[in-house]
């Protein structure tokens, strides 16, 4: 896939995530959001106030993956495993990470993790998604992305993606991601690692969205392992 990764790499590794720019044309992304409404991509639906995730719903895509979805998995994931082998290194875990997703997808197949994770997000006004982690199993893929799909100020208002930042014996710092329609951006499921006085060390992030205070937002999720 044709990004910048060399910028995408020292954003993620300075602060725990990056935006890649514009990917998806807006008929990409109408073409996106008129899949909700139909049930053959879908293995479930989630409605988020019932789990206590805050308000709004999404859906998993079942196999197999729609076309765009699935370019989108494959095409990102080698060079965000050359990030995340060297995040690996630098936290001093053996642990390393496929070259190629249908390694990644066979390692998490192995050990029951064969639910496949990426979604489709939609939310309407008063809508909002609580600080989480799209953890899954006990094979996890470290960065993870997120696709949005309308424009803000136009077809929404609110709704900003948020990143909270845990850091050791200081307070949380929260970020707000500024996405245009058709951007995603590419951050830590869980952990990253960062340089501190005595070495490196871990820092937990976790992801959100702020209230939608009008109109409506979608987002498609790309996700590199699978669910248990």
């Amino acid at each position: 896939m044709n990004l910048d990764w060399t910028r995408i790499a020292a954003e993620l590794d300075a602060r725990g995530w990056a935006l890649t720019g514009p990917v998806l044309t807006p008929e990409t992304c109408a073409r996106a959001t008129d899949l909700y409404a139909e049930e053959a991509p879908f293995r479930s639906r989630v409605v988020m106030a019932r789990h206590g995730f805050g308000r709004g719903e999404y859906k998993y895509f079942a196999y197999p993956l729609p076309e765009t979805v699935q370019r989108l998995r494959a095409g990102l994931y080698p060079p965000l495993a050359a990030i995340a082998n060297g995040w690996m290194a630098r936290l001093g875990e053996e642990r390393r990470f496929p070259q190629a997703l249908d390694g990644m997808l066979e390692r998490c197949h192995a050990a029951g993790q064969t639910r496949p994770t990426p979604l489709l997000l939609t939310y309407g006004p008063g809508d909002y998604n609580c600080l989480h982690q799209d953890l899954y199993g006990e094979h996890v893929f470290p960065l993870q992305a997120a696709f949005l799909l309308d424009q803000p100020g136009r077809d929404f208002t609110g709704g900003e993606f948020v990143i909270v930042e845990q850091r050791p014996r200081q307070q949380s710092a929260a970020q707000v991601v500024p996405l245009a329609q058709g951007e995603g951006v590419i951050f830590a499921v869980r952990e990253r690692p960062a340089e501190g006085t005595r070495g490196v060390h871990r820092r937990i992030l976790r992801h959100g969205v702020s209230e939608v205070r009008g109109g409506t937002r979608r987002t498609l999720g790309v996700i590199f392992h699978d669910a248990a």
